[in-house]
């Protein structure tokens, strides 16, 4: 419980509340000891100077009051070591007044050193947090262009594929045509074939159906007709 009841406190609002800054100066006092503050206190309330006059004087009779008090009844007596503290709160107060001021000036050269460092480790700090920021900014940027580029890529994906889809088509096209332009010229080799084998079958067919006398014969009228031919071209040419 105890736990959990500290975990609650340190994890409160007023945890994160920023802090008051430290004052320079400090606060006014009277007679060393005694804060301004408590001679002013019924001021913020009644807004009158008198009042706490009233209270300052109540204070001093109370104090004088209470002294007279532990003397007249012996509470407090009087020997030499009363003696000895008034002395020793004699050279505290001249040590105070006379070394006050070198000894407050140090103290802050002190502070100053102590604040000028731990405003470096804070400028160190800002500036990292800084560019933190900025590199998580730019690697939010770079996050949102990664769905362009997510897109390029997947076109390039896809047109590689359409690329080489189309050259298997134009492969399996070519290699058809081959196959198809195979069996055409076997076709033609083959009708060409049967028209030659044909055709020598009818000329053998032919010749060995005419007889030599047959053919002396018609190798005779063939002469007179180019003859015939001859001498009728050579008429025409004279004409």
């Amino acid at each position: 419980g105890l736990v959990q009841a500290s975990r609650g406190l340190h994890t409160s609002s007023q945890c994160l509340a920023p802090m008051p800054p430290m004052p320079e100066h400090g606060g006014k006092v009277r007679h060393g000891i005694f804060p301004e503050e408590l001679f002013q206190l019924l001021y913020p309330k009644t807004g009158v100077t008198e009042c706490s006059n009233i209270t300052f004087s109540l204070f001093y009779m109370l104090g004088t009051g209470l002294l007279v008090y532990l003397l007249s009844k012996e509470i407090y007596v009087i020997n030499h070591e009363t003696y000895a503290g008034l002395a020793m709160l004699s050279v505290i107060v001249y040590g105070v007044k006379k070394f006050g001021p070198q000894v407050a000036a140090y103290a802050d050269q002190l502070n100053d050193e102590k604040l000028a460092k731990a405003q470096v480790v804070k400028d160190l700090t800002l500036n990292s947090m800084t560019e933190s920021i900025e590199n998580e900014k730019k690697e939010q940027w770079r996050t949102e262009g990664r769905s362009l580029l997510f897109d390029a890529k997947r076109n390039n994906v896809a047109m590689l594929l359409e690329t080489n889809y189309r050259e298997r088509l134009h492969m399996v096209t070519n290699e058809v045509k081959r196959r198809l332009d195979y069996h055409v010229a076997l076709q033609n080799l083959k009708r060409r074939m049967e028209q030659e084998h044909m055709i020598n079958w009818v000329e053998m067919s032919v010749v060995s159906t005419i007889s030599p006398q047959p053919e002396k014969e018609s190798i005779t009228k063939c002469i007179s007709d180019l003859k015939a031919l001859a001498k009728t071209s050579q008429a025409k040419a004279t004409v």
